[in-house]
């Protein structure tokens, strides 16, 4: 008794791309030549339909076609008939030889269908006798590209590529398989391997001859008939292996390699009472320990089956540390198969959470370090600390890294001090931090992977009191290795981070920028670990003045696969807010801070956060809001000055403040900031550049200005990437001058160096270019671009600040724009102003 392979729904021979469709081409192409031919192919893949669709063809060219699976052959030599013949291997030698005499002497096509095995000697004559016509057909497994047809017929729509590859492996592309799971399929869903099939599927095995289910059964739980274990079903009968494996190919149960069909094996397996299937898995295990072998793919079948087993569960766990560094998903997985295999779950729970906390699952990984540090002697204490210590730093609560790391205490540290340090200074504690250096290992282990957090730890002690160029060379040096070692360890941050993060603060966006693409091109770190590199690529291109290429990093980071880190979010929220800024979108500033300031009540300040930290803070003075972010700035002056006011980190906020004091029309404020620049530009050219921009800043705003100062400082801004700021420099600057020509000149300037929101021209150069002074709102160029600001709800000071003229000079253009349109009141200037943009304000 064989398994059923019909099918219920086929899709059309033509439709798919196998020999099938070759053969129906060919005859529909000439379907007066005659065709002597055999179709073979194990049971179920589709030599039936075949068959079928041929008769088609040759009925629509006016043949008389007899189908014949039955033993009795219908008279069939005349030149207009088509002789269709299925399960030729069931027929007896009589009929065969008839078939035989027909393609011999007849005039008639034949066409004959047949399964691989069995093949008597007649049946063997007569496909010898076809071949010499043309050469057989052989059907067999379907592509991947045929299984995509298929699932895509019964679904009316595409199926993912995922569930594609997954029907395809698990029916070895059978079609009879294909076919019956699409079947089950519900038309707005897919299941692989639905319960019913494997059940279904279960029930016609059981009617299996009983030496094949035997076979089946061995092979389905790991015996392999090409290698060291084969299955103790072929020893009860040594001779008749050849036709026992031939039977179940022929069958479509086994594939052309004498593999299982996976299907078929988990059917198998779920039809089997449980203590057979034991001990066929048991016998296996010896097996393969007789024969000297790895367990390896074993060990993984088996305990999907459930086989709780220590030789089991230690050959899964090997695996998974050989995978944990590299494939931290794989090992995940791994790990959770070896304890439902029996391994100790303490002894692993550090390394689980490790493998959870590097696919991006914080939450698990946060639970099982939680568990496993209220022990009373944790094992693999070290890999645990570090393991909660990146838990709780991509939730954006370094200083919990921190505690976590003063709870280990030095004198336990041990490999793991390095990282405590990274940890301890980026929360502000110094003095931990030293005691931490003291108890490093005198001698770690000469690996590449040993030295990046010996070089992070370096580095970043650098940032505090070295040279900037030291700091970033050891910082950089680490982010190589790491991404050289192709490895992925527990951090409180990356190394290409950290390296980033240090050169954006001295203004080396070339650096920030190089470190972070060698990172994304080499795969630093795990998947989990790329949206916040993503986010540094942003940040970085936000402040080279590329809106376009930071937009498409933050979409890349936001739609990476997995959720972003509270930490990444926090990044995420300040880029939005830092964009929507330099673009003067002042409709989407309101929408990103709403966003952001709920985000920044999530997470106290650390000092790699200080960048979105300043951004946020220019944001809330530009929007009336800084209430909202003085107690985080004022923990940022705290720590910092925990640390000793390092230039390198504090700098980029007092320009923050510097900004904010602008932006707050509050001079006052400007000095202090300013000051603190001058003061640190002795050790910092970057400090030096914004020192100057900070003097030539609050000139400006006294109503000094010098033009030649103001350009040097904006062409200093420029050159340590802060073109954004240098031109927003020389527009207010330009706003502020009295003389004409001084203003042309400060106005190229800022045009040169931002040329992404050039104001519009002036009436006396459109009508050089020869454009049009007005459209049919009446309102000039320069007017609507005026309007537009007015509604984008802007005061003068800020739209002179934006298009680089004076309050003033905005007021007599609002003032005209309001004679023009007629409108008496604010509220019916709004109004008109929407109706007179049209598309551009949604009238």
């Amino acid at each position: 008794m064989s398994v059923d392979a019909r099918t219920t729904t086929p899709v059309p021979v033509r439709s798919l791309r196998g020999p099938g469709a070759v053969l129906l081409d060919e005859v529909a192409a000439d379907p007066q030549r005659r065709l002597l031919v055999g179709v073979t192919g194990p049971a179920g893949t589709g030599k039936s339909v075949l068959l079928g669709e041929l008769a088609g063809v040759y009925r629509a060219a006016g043949f008389e076609t007899r189908q014949a699976p039955a033993p009795d052959v219908p008279g069939g030599d005349a030149a207009y008939t088509a002789v269709l013949v299925d399960d030729a291997h069931d027929l007896d030698d009589v009929t065969v030889g008839r078939l035989r005499e027909l393609a011999e002497k007849g005039e008639s096509h034949l066409v004959v269908a047949h399964r691989p095995w069995p093949r008597s000697r007649a049946l063997r004559a007569l496909l010898a006798t076809l071949d010499l016509h043309r050469p057989p057909v052989a059907l067999g497994p379907m592509g991947r590209e045929d299984v995509a047809i298929v699932a895509a017929h019964r679904r009316g729509q595409p199926v993912p590529g995922t569930v594609v590859d997954a029907l395809t492996r698990l029916t070895a592309g059978m079609p009879w398989l294909v076919h019956r799971v699409v079947a089950t399929w519900p038309r707005d869903g897919v299941q692989v391997a639905p319960a019913g099939v494997l059940a279904q599927l279960g029930r016609e095995l059981e009617h299996l001859d009983d030496r094949l289910r035997k076979l089946l059964l061995d092979l389905a739980v790991g015996f392999d008939l090409a290698g060291d274990t084969p299955p103790p079903a072929l020893e009860q009968d040594p001779d008749g292996v050849e036709d026992l494996v031939a039977h179940g190919e022929a069958a479509g149960l086994l594939t052309a390699s004498g593999a299982i069909v996976p299907l078929v094996g988990e059917a198998l397996v779920v039809a089997t009472p449980a203590h057979r299937v034991r001990a066929r898995q048991r016998a296996l295990l010896a097996a393969v320990d007789a024969a000297g072998r790895p367990l390896d793919d074993v060990a993984r079948q088996l305990a999907r089956t459930g086989l709780a087993d220590p030789r089991v569960a230690a050959a899964l766990t090997s695996q998974a540390d050989a995978a944990l560094a590299r494939d931290p998903a794989a090992a995940r997985a791994l790990y959770t198969q070896a304890v439902a295999a029996g391994a100790d779950v303490g002894a692993l729970a550090a390394r689980r959470a490790q493998a959870a906390a590097l696919s991006g699952d914080l939450d698990e990984a946060g639970r099982m370090v939680d568990d496993l540090l209220t022990r009373p002697d944790p094992p693999d204490l070290g890999r645990a600390v570090d393991v909660a210590a990146e838990v709780w730093s991509r939730r954006g609560m370094l200083a919990r890294s921190a505690q976590v790391y003063r709870w280990l205490g030095a004198a336990r540290a041990g490999a793991s001090a390095p990282l405590a340090v990274v940890a301890l200074l980026g929360a502000g504690d110094r003095e931990g931090a030293e005691e931490m250096l003291g108890a490093s290992p005198a001698a770690a282990p000469p690996t590449v992977l040993a030295s990046v957090p010996a070089l992070m730890s370096e580095g970043l002690g650098e940032t505090l009191d070295g040279s900037a160029t030291a700091a970033m060379a050891s910082l950089v040096r680490a982010s190589d290795m790491l991404t050289a070692s192709g490895c992925a360890i527990p951090l409180p941050i990356g190394p290409a981070e950290l390296a980033a993060l240090a050169a954006l603060h001295v203004g080396e966006l070339s650096v920030a920028e190089s470190v972070i693409e060698g990172a994304l091109a080499g795969g630093q770190g795990s998947a989990a670990t790329r949206p916040g590199l993503l986010l540094l690529r942003a940040w970085t291109a936000m402040l080279r003045d590329r809106p376009d290429r930071a937009q498409a990093a933050v979409g890349e980071a936001a739609g990476a696969g997995n959720a972003l880190a509270p930490r990444e979010e926090l990044f995420l929220r300040a880029l939005e807010v830092g964009l929507a800024r330099r673009t003067d979108d002042a409709p989407a500033l309101v929408q990103a801070w709403g966003r952001a300031r709920e985000t920044i009540l999530h997470f106290p300040v650390d000092l790699f956060t200080l960048l979105p930290l300043g951004e946020l803070l220019i944001a809330a003075a530009r929007l009336r809001d800084a209430p909202r972010v003085e107690g985080h700035v004022a923990e940022a002056w705290a720590l910092l000055s925990r640390l000793g006011d390092p230039p390198l980190w504090a700098v980029p906020l007092h320009w923050a403040h510097v900004h904010a004091a602008i932006l707050a029309e509050r001079p006052a404020d400007l000095g202090p900031h300013a000051a603190a620049l001058v003061r640190a530009a002795g050790k910092s050219h970057y400090a030096a550049v914004l020192a100057a921009a900070g003097r030539a800043w609050v000139s400006v705003l006294a109503g000094n200005v010098d033009v030649a100062v103001v350009e040097n400082a904006a062409r200093g801004l420029a050159s340590v990437g802060l073109t954004w700021d240098g031109s927003r420099l020389a527009g207010h600057a330009a706003a502020r001058t009295e003389e004409r020509k001084d203003m042309a000149r400060l106005l190229a300037r800022a045009r040169d160096l931002h040329p992404g929101t050039t104001p519009g021209l002036p009436q006396e150069a459109a009508l050089a270019a020869g454009r049009p002074l007005a459209d049919d709102s009446g309102l000039s160029p320069r007017e609507r671009e005026i309007a537009g600001l007015v509604l984008a709800g802007k005061t003068y000071r800020e739209i002179g600040d934006t298009i680089y003229i004076s309050p003033r000079t905005v007021e007599h253009h609002v003032a005209r724009i309001r004679r023009r349109l007629g409108a008496a009141s604010r509220s019916e200037l709004l109004a008109r102003l929407r109706i007179a943009l049209g598309e551009e304000w949604g009238a």
